[in-house]
This record gives structure tokens, C-alpha cells and sequence, in this order.
């Protein structure tokens, strides 16, 4: 079972670096579950995460405090507001706005109630 969350640990490393390179996927989200696969399989990975000097800030502040940083909640509120803008320029069909207005207006809310760091 050690290797399953080890695998799944570097699977999720890879979708988080890809994350910081393409600006509409997550890095965050993904490095929190590698933190957790990586407490199940490997503790030198599971510190290098955590004393990383870029990603482990973040991770800690989570663990310990639920907080996203407020830099982070402008930039994706930035980029929700984006994807939206670009659905609506496209000429999307009304319903699928609806629902991707809910759905984002929902991560929003999920963001800016939790506490700053």
C-alpha cells in the first residue's frame, strides 16, 4: 500500500507543477494531497514538501489554520473571473454559464470565508 501512496504523492507533484506553469490549474490543491500521500509513504518527501521554500508556507498555513493567503484568493479569484469572461465572450449557450456561475461563485465563497494568513 506504501507504493500506491507513494505514486499517488509524485502524481499529484506533477499536477501541481504543471499548475504553476498553466495559471488555470491548481498547484495549492494538488501539493495538499501530495503532503498527505506523502505522510503515508515517505517522510523525506513528506518534509521536503513541507520545508520547501515556495509550496511549504502555503501547506503549513492550511494544516494549521485553514488559511489561504490573501495574495492567493486575489489571484484565482482573478483567474475565475477570467474563465467566466472567456465562457460568456465565446458565446456559450445560457445554461452552461448558469452553471459555471454557481459552481465558481460557490469555490468564491469557499475562498474568501476562509482566514487569511
Amino acid at each position: 500500500m506504501r507504493f500506491v501512496w507513494l505514486g499517488l504523492g509524485l502524481l499529484c507533484v506533477g499536477l501541481g507543477l504543471v499548475g504553476v506553469v498553466l495559471p488555470l490549474v491548481p498547484t495549492v490543491p494538488f501539493l495538499l494531497l501530495a503532503t498527505f500521500f506523502f505522510a503515508r509513504s515517505s517522510e523525506r518527501l513528506h518534509s521536503w514538501l513541507l520545508s520547501h521554500p515556495q509550496f511549504g508556507p502555503a501547506i503549513i498555513d492550511w494544516q494549521e489554520r485553514g488559511a489561504i493567503s490573501r495574495r492567493a484568493k486575489t489571484l484565482a479569484t482573478i483567474s475565475i473571473s477570467a474563465v467566466f469572461a472567456l465562457s460568456f465572450a465565446m458565446g456559450l449557450r445560457q445554461t452552461i454559464l448558469v452553471v459555471q456561475a454557481i459552481v465558481l461563485g460557490c469555490v468564491l465563497i469557499f475562498l474568501w470565508t476562509r482566514p487569511s494568513c
